[in-house]
């Protein structure tokens, strides 16, 4: 009896008020719950990686040693997927890229612990796609940094992005604090592949900028990943007019306004003094104490590397010129056009991770 009463009065309890700090402390305890999730798997990943690199040392001894061939290896494959029924990964041919990855990064220490950071389909397609360590390491890096899936990743090997990064003209040696100048530099490519943009032969500045705007998330990601968006026909007041940029994007990891004008054709070297005025308004008028300079990007249809270069001295904003097309492909040129081993190096020291943002 007194246990049916205790009961219905449970059922009767007027409900009690969640306490004004409790939204707070929920977060709080999911955020660390999903830190340790982030952190298991990382764990998970860094084992598995150097399992298979000791697999792939193995067989490559074997075939030193014991003159190991295609039969054995097929063998061994069998065998351990008998073993080990409920994992993926132990296919022949994934035992020969187990090979290969010993192989590759054996008297690369930097490479190898940094391939532990990115999943093992990932470090298979750089392996296979990319043979030389300085682009290999962009690859890698860009990976982890941008969280790239395996598709994207793929889309961007295709896109040449590592050269297209490396290449880009800019004259953000001379404009901007040294702080920030080969993170902006990374930010910035020499060539934009606008391919998930269905446009016909002939389109003016507005319909690029509409078809871009329709595909926001594609336009990011090919940007770079470490953008959001602001706006686009981004409005500024100067005096009584109104002027209005293409399309205005923050830079994360920069802390910049970055402002975007498209040009649906060759590049001039007037464009520059529109983009110097816009970034003087912005950095005035709309950028906050705290943030960096603002930064533009001109993206022409095609452009003369010598006539910009020119046009960059001219400006003491910090500026970028690049072209886009809407197909894959790689300007030869361009092949010739890329910095020194050394800069390439410093300037992928900057594409970096804060754990603090994951």
């Amino acid at each position: 009896m007194m246990q049916e009463m205790q009961k219905n009065l449970k059922e009767t309890d007027v409900p009690v008020p969640v306490p004004k700090e409790y939204p707070a402390i929920l977060e709080s305890i999911s955020n660390k719950i999903k830190a340790a999730q982030i952190r298991a798997l990382r764990t998970i990943n860094q084992e598995l990686i150097e399992v298979y690199r000791d697999i792939g040392k193995t067989i490559y001894e074997q075939q030193q040693i014991a003159g190991w061939g295609s039969s054995v290896v097929e063998l061994l494959a069998k065998d351990l997927q008998s073993s080990f029924p409920g994992m993926r990964g132990f296919s022949a041919r994934n035992l020969w890229n187990m090979r290969d990855f010993h192989l590759s990064y054996v008297d690369n220490t930097k490479l190898q612990a940094m391939t532990a950071e990115i999943s093992w389909t990932h470090n298979v397609i750089i392996l296979e796609k990319c043979k030389d360590p300085l682009e290999r390491e962009f690859y890698i890096r860009m990976s982890k940094r941008v969280g790239w899936t395996y598709r994207v990743l793929m889309n961007q090997i295709s896109n040449r992005a590592y050269e297209r990064t490396m290449t880009s003209q800019t004259n953000f040696e001379t404009t901007l604090p040294q702080k920030m100048r080969n993170e902006a530099q990374l930010a910035v490519k020499d060539e934009y592949i606008f391919g998930f943009v269905d446009l016909g032969d002939k389109f003016d500045e507005r319909e690029l900028e509409k078809a871009l705007i329709g595909k926001i998330k594609d336009f990011l990601r090919e940007a770079g990943g470490v953008y959001a968006f602001m706006g686009s026909q981004y409005r500024l007041e100067v005096g009584n007019k109104e002027f209005l940029i293409d399309i205005l994007l923050y830079h994360r990891k920069l802390k910049s306004l970055v402002a975007i004008e498209l040009k649906v054709g060759e590049f001039l070297p007037e464009f520059m003094g529109k983009m110097h005025f816009y970034l003087t308004v912005l950095d005035d008028k709309v950028r906050m104490k705290d943030e960096n300079p603002s930064i533009g990007i001109i993206l022409c249809k095609e452009k003369d590397r010598t006539i910009v270069e020119y046009a960059l001295k001219e400006t003491n904003k910090p500026v970028g010129v690049a072209t886009y097309q809407m197909f894959r492909e790689l300007p030869k040129e361009l092949k010739n056009e890329l910095p020194s081993p050394e800069q390439i190096a410093r300037l992928l020291e900057h594409i970096t991770v804060d754990e603090k943002e994951e």
